[in-house]
């Protein structure tokens, strides 16, 4: 097998390259591959068995007055790596996102939900989906995720630590639920999937459990050894941003039992291993 990681750059191409690092593998970042460009992505996916796409437009806010560039990257560069695995004969990983759903949900996402974005962001995203199956039919894995923190990029648990060296208190919201998620796990689960010879699906890979951001907050600054206290409570209402975020993101996991997988380990023990490892430190 022969991996390539598209978006190698980021926080959960980093941790890829880590767990794929016996193994030939081609890392490649934005800089070094423009996924909006067929012919570079077709260059650099040949003799490639695996494609891993984990290059995306990610500034949700931005992508309300941008929608073109974000679906530049994450509708027609999804398309672009899609055609290039069909061309190879290779199995594609087609990251998504939480973003396809409305947030309106009360019970944890199946797979087979159908998307409903409700964001500029989320738009391009679900497109990005149907383009990926659409021209690899029948070996394109969709993965969507969400909340992702990790080492190698800005995230949420860090922006805690730093602020928690800025200020004495910090509000966070309660109304907000999803599923913080390890990128390294992400990662290692992305690489069981590819070895497990599953057949094409959507998968929801996140870490399991629920959250809200004031408790993922408190998590953080406790695993850190600053006092949780010291996270305060607010609402959604008291921030105004460009794209609406989604109430409720919580997503299911049913489809891993289908082939033989094990759903991604609850969110807390996550977070304290990622601790144990050093993430929290030094911020």
């Amino acid at each position: 097998m022969r991996y390539l990681i598209a978006g190698a750059g980021g926080m959960l191409g980093h941790d890829l390259l880590t767990e794929l690092a016996d193994r030939d593998t081609t890392a490649l970042s934005r800089a070094q591959l423009d996924v909006t460009d067929l012919d570079a992505v077709r260059n650099a996916s040949a003799g490639h068995n695996a494609i891993i796409n984990a290059a995306a437009y990610t500034r949700v806010d931005d992508a309300e007055s941008n929608e073109a560039q974000a679906h530049a990257v994450n509708a027609t560069g999804a398309a672009n790596l899609a055609t290039a695995a069909a061309e190879n004969r290779a199995t594609l990983v087609q990251l998504s996102t939480d973003y396809v759903f409305d947030g309106h949900a009360t019970a944890p996402y199946p797979e087979d939900t159908p998307p409903h974005p409700v964001s500029a962001y989320g738009r391009t995203k679900a497109e990005g989906e149907r383009l990926a199956q659409q021209n690899n039919p029948g070996r394109t894995h969709i993965v969507r995720t969400a909340w992702l923190y990790g080492r190698h990029g800005p995230n949420f648990a860090t922006t805690m630590l730093r602020l928690a060296t800025e200020q004495q208190t910090v509000a966070v919201v309660t109304d907000q639920l999803g599923q913080p998620t390890w990128t390294r796990d992400l990662a290692r689960q992305i690489v069981a999937l590819l070895d497990s010879g599953a057949p094409a699906g959507i998968w929801h890979a996140t870490n399991s459990g629920q959250a809200s951001w004031y408790e993922f907050a408190r998590a953080v600054f406790r695993a850190a050894g600053i006092d949780p206290d010291r996270v305060t409570r607010t609402d959604s209402s008291q921030f105004t941003r460009p794209a609406p975020r989604p109430s409720y993101s919580v997503l299911g996991h049913d489809a891993w039992a289908t082939v033989g997988l094990t759903p991604m380990r609850h969110w807390r023990e996550a977070l304290a291993a990622a601790a144990g490892e050093g993430l929290l430190e030094n911020e």
